[in-house]
């Protein structure tokens, strides 16, 4: 192919690239067709309007479910984590406890091997409803775990060895 044959040819095909690139393939919806509204971005508050100084603070949702109750678990986890009590489950206990989290739902797993040895890992829990908030930490783990999971039918959420939370 000769140079002047090229060029025209380059640039159809950025052309057509760019006139393909507007295509989504979505028929476009009004807020009629959906629930969903979009308002026009701004890259600074309207005036009088205080800019917002951080993401929206998460709390327990009193009587809500194990995955609305999730993010402010994985918080109160992520604080503990954070201090000298890292591989300690009297603080967890003590800490979802102080958050608002019913204390008497609560299992945890022991701070020590059987054989006297710091544990690898520890879990804990908290039971709501028919689901766990369980999270797990320690040096074995890296950063700390916590996710929403099925309750056992026994009533509680850990399977083995628990400790007593009688503190």
């Amino acid at each position: 192919m000769s140079r002047s044959h090229g060029r025209p040819l380059a640039a159809l095909t950025l052309l057509a690239a760019l006139a393909l690139a507007g295509c989504t393939g979505e028929s476009p919806t009004t807020p009629a067709d959906s629930a969903e509204t979009s308002a026009p971005v701004s890259s600074a508050p309207a005036e009088g309007t205080p800019a917002p100084s951080s993401p929206a603070a998460v709390a327990l949702v009193p009587g809500g479910s194990a995955q609305q109750n999730l993010p402010f678990f994985t918080q109160v986890v992520g604080t503990v984590w954070a201090g000298s009590g890292q591989v300690d489950g009297r603080a967890y206990v003590d800490a979802l406890a102080g958050a608002g989290f019913d204390k008497g739902a609560m299992q945890v797993t022991p701070d020590e091997s059987t054989i006297g040895n710091a544990a690898e890992s520890i879990e804990f829990s908290v039971r709501l409803g028919a689901d766990c908030l369980v999270g797990q930490v320690g040096p074995s783990i890296g950063n700390p775990v916590t996710t929403v999971l099925p309750g056992l039918s026994s009533g509680g959420c850990l399977i083995g060895q628990t400790r007593p939370i009688d503190w």
